[in-house]
């Protein structure tokens, strides 16, 4: 893409002094025209002079107007003149230039792009539905207006590409089959990688988006789920991960307090042999880790006829 063209300053003044020759002008004609007036008696003694000046002057004030225009805050106006590019004037109030120029006002405040949810694989392969909100702003108006055909719809398709980018370069989540993956520290994934996806994600619009002038702000990330054939699928395999992660915690406590209980009899000089110990230890880790009610069983001896 050419970087010839680019902002620089323009050839323009103060519009208020536009506005005052002009109205110098039409004041020059219309006393021009009076003193014709009181000074023609007949025929022999009418001049067109004066009614010439009065033409001309007020020919001039209609021409300088055409000069004048008006910059809202946060506005540029780029000036080209019979297809050649003059310069950019960002100075807000009424301006006025050569009224030969073409003048094209370009916003440069503050606008949100949101990009509605799309369909893209993740690094992992798996189908997800991702959206985001762009907040962008018009650096260069003139790469803005003459790089570009339309800067917004520009922005619109590149928003959208670096989103489906960024979305195939990370996984969903760091979960495989209800344990952490081996190299999840190293990735960042797009459900909890949070800033640093955004971060990404605003990298990858700069980069795209500075050569037509437009200056990215903001990116964040709206909407993220799997879609919906693999929704149900994921589902359950979230619920299994749950799962698997409670019981090692219940297990994990359980042995603890197996520890506790056995450390206890010792202190308390309770010695029981060794198969008496394991039948203890499998039934407090039934107790424990169960998760059902305990049904309590009394032992009565045997029983003879």
């Amino acid at each position: 893409m050419s970087s010839s063209i680019t902002d620089k300053p323009a050839f323009t003044h103060n519009g208020y002094m536009a506005i005052a020759a002009i109205a110098f002008a039409v004041a020059t004609a219309i006393a021009a025209f009076l003193y014709q007036l009181s000074e023609w008696k007949s025929l022999d003694e009418f001049s067109f002079i004066p009614f010439l000046i009065t033409i001309l002057l007020i020919a001039f004030g209609v021409f300088i107007g055409f000069g004048i225009f008006l910059i809202q805050p946060n506005e540029s106006a780029v000036l080209i003149l019979f297809g050649k590019y003059k310069g950019t004037d960002k100075t807000t109030g009424l301006r006025w230039t050569n009224p030969f120029f073409s003048i094209k006002r370009v916003s440069r405040r503050l606008q949100t792009h949101n990009i509605e949810s799309i369909k893209v694989n993740d690094a992992a392969g798996n189908p997800i539905e991702i959206g985001a909100a762009v907040v962008w702003h018009v650096d260069d108006s003139a790469k803005a207006l003459l790089e570009v055909d339309d800067f917004k719809i520009f922005v619109a398709m590149q928003a959208e590409t670096a989103l489906r980018k960024i979305a195939s370069h990370h996984p969903y989540d760091n979960w495989l089959g209800g344990e952490e993956a081996p190299e999840a520290e190293s990735i960042t994934s797009l459900r909890d990688g949070g800033e640093d996806v955004a971060m990404n994600l605003i990298s990858e619009l700069r980069n795209r988006c500075t050569p037509a002038g437009i200056q990215v702000t903001d990116a964040r990330i709206t909407h993220l789920a799997y879609a919906p054939e693999i929704a149900s699928a994921m589902l359950r395999r979230q619920q299994a991960a749950a799962v698997v992660s409670a019981r090692r915690t219940i297990v994990k406590g359980a042995v603890e307090l197996v520890k506790e209980a056995l450390m206890g009899l010792k202190d308390k000089n309770i010695e029981i042999d060794h198969e008496r110990q394991a039948a203890m230890v499998s039934n407090m880790l039934v107790v424990l880790v169960g998760d059902k009610d305990v049904t309590p069983v009394i032992n009565t001896g045997t029983l003879y006829g």
